[in-house]
């Protein structure tokens, strides 16, 4: 499912992707389809170019602090101005790798290209987030753990949980499923330690 266009970036791994609203697209995404910990891949007709997580939203109203006059709420028959809405969404997205189509696997780190304005962004299936997590000798891969904690933002412990949590599930081998979860409740200390000392 397409989701929106890539905008603008922030840094070499961390994007700004705009979501598709009802004036551009037929059948908009709903918000349970980004929502915080979502895979997506930005790729285009031509290429993919890397995959990513949605890690901060935005909801962007240029009419918030517009402090201006009004219009009268009776309508006016003379008078009808044609208002577009200029509410946007606005997702952060932290690049963590690539598929690598070839070899039915992926590929985890910092992505080397830089990913181009307007391109596409969709969401993974379940079956392309577990094949990113795999190997090319297929094993459970997650090396950009480091990546997600120093990028995240101020969520990237709960984001790093949630993606954990969100991929266990998709693994039938004992041993990869119990290496995840071992990193998962080691977190979940983290994080519930963290809260405590504040």
């Amino acid at each position: 499912m397409r989701l929106g266009k890539v905008v603008r970036s922030n840094s070499h791994c961390d994007y700004v992707v705009q979501v598709d609203d009802a004036l551009e697209v037929r059948n908009p995404p709903s918000p349970e389809d980004y929502g915080f910990g979502s895979f997506v891949k930005l790729e285009s007709n031509q290429r993919h170019w890397a995959v990513g997580l949605v890690y901060n939203s935005q909801i962007l109203n240029p009419m918030f602090p517009n402090a201006g006059p009004r219009l009268s709420s009776q309508p006016d028959p003379y008078f009808s101005p044609d208002l577009q809405n200029e509410v946007r969404t606005l997702l952060s997205v932290i690049l963590i790798g690539a598929l690598d189509e070839e070899r039915s696997c992926g590929w985890q780190g910092i992505p080397r290209v830089v990913v181009p304005v307007n391109t596409p962004v969709f969401r993974m299936s379940q079956e392309e987030i577990l094949r990113f997590h795999l190997n090319p000798q297929g094993q459970t891969q997650f090396s950009y753990y480091g990546l997600l904690l120093s990028s995240g933002g101020n969520f990237a412990n709960h984001l790093v949980y949630q993606v954990l949590n969100d991929i266990i599930p998709m693994f039938s081998d004992p041993a990869q499923r119990r290496a995840l979860q071992i990193l998962s409740k080691e977190l979940a200390w983290k994080i519930t330690v963290g809260a405590i000392r504040r």
